[in-house]
């Protein structure tokens, strides 16, 4: 009862009355810059205006209006799907106003109970560029020492300490489209890191995207969602050799069995980590990636570690 609907051609004088007012259309610039010039004519004075844009830099989109929109123009990235996940970026601008911003980010924390953190104004911002990173890292890895999607998820879920949705069943709620399109729009804007090769799409993602095998919206990603001959619920395996799917198959790891006996994390993220088997080799090696990558993207894309360890939480559980 609190939503009431409108359109781009008739309500846009309806902006009048909004102190707050945020833009979600397709990520294409020219795009945006077309719906902010009607924003402009309507706005109040004091209104914030923010886009939810995921990567686009935010003051790209606001360079062609006044230096008062400007003033008021700020990067709001919610999480999809806001109502449930915690995390905004707010991103300001180097025109924006700081007053504007701390109002804005004491808001989002105090009245809509979301995780903010302060993010700088470069491609993805901090959560998508390290998060889609470390799907891009663990893909590099699996394809390396010749592991099965499923085998990958048993490692990098709640073995150590992440969400049950580990790395590919996230991408195929994400969508692989989405996620390729992250990484296709990162690696020309950042020439100057040191591990940009890891945003090229490999072959075998590229095959996926071909087929049109994008995960839950097109009913099969990684996994498929399946019923046996019995009527009973299934999952199916996406065969990276044939692209075709199979019956998943869950390896017996030992030392992920016997971490299930430590409750806690850190304890146990270290002896997994530093196991003598293929688990502790997948793991090191990725985890090593990861955390370095990280690092040094300070302070490039944030201040301290609080803010990529706090958008990583709060956005890739």
């Amino acid at each position: 009862n609190l939503i009431s609907l409108g359109n781009f051609e008739e309500d846009m004088p309806k902006l009048k009355d909004c102190d707050f007012v945020i833009e979600a259309v397709v990520e294409r610039l020219d795009i945006k810059h077309s719906i902010f010039a009607e924003v402009e004519k309507h706005r109040k004075p004091s209104a914030v205006i923010a886009s939810n844009t995921s990567g686009i830099p935010i003051e790209s989109i606001a360079e062609l209006f006044s230096d008062d929109f400007k003033k008021h123009f700020v990067g709001v990235h919610f999480f999809n799907p806001p109502r449930y996940m915690k995390l905004v970026e707010v991103i300001p601008t180097a025109d924006t106003d700081g007053e504007i911003a701390c109002k804005l980010s004491g808001f989002l924390d105090q009245r809509l109970g979301k995780g903010v953190v302060p993010a700088k104004d470069r491609p993805n911002f901090i959560a998508n560029r390290v998060g889609v990173y470390s799907i891009m890292a663990v893909l590099d890895e699996m394809i390396k020492q010749g592991f099965t999607p499923t085998e990958v998820d048993q490692m990098t879920g709640k073995a150590i300490g992440h969400a049950s949705s580990a790395t590919f069943r996230t991408s195929d709620l994400v969508g692989l489209d989405v996620t390729a399109h992250v990484v296709s729009n990162l690696y020309p804007a950042i020439p100057e890191d040191e591990d940009r090769d890891t945003f090229k799409i490999p072959e075998v993602m590229q095959t996926l995207l071909d087929r049109k095998i994008l995960g839950d919206k097109t009913n099969g990603g990684f996994f498929k969602k399946s019923k046996d001959a019995e009527g009973k619920r299934a999952i199916l395996e996406l065969d990276l050799a044939t692209f075709e799917y199979k019956p998943q198959v869950k390896t017996k790891f030992a030392s992920i069995d016997a971490g299930k006996a430590i409750e806690d994390i850190p304890t146990r993220v270290k002896q997994l980590v530093w196991g003598k088997d293929n688990v502790g080799e997948f793991l090191w090696k990725t985890s090593a990636r990861i955390s370095a990558y990280a690092a040094n993207r300070i302070p490039e894309i944030a201040n301290t570690i609080v803010e990529i360890d706090n958008a990583i939480k709060w956005g890739f559980g």
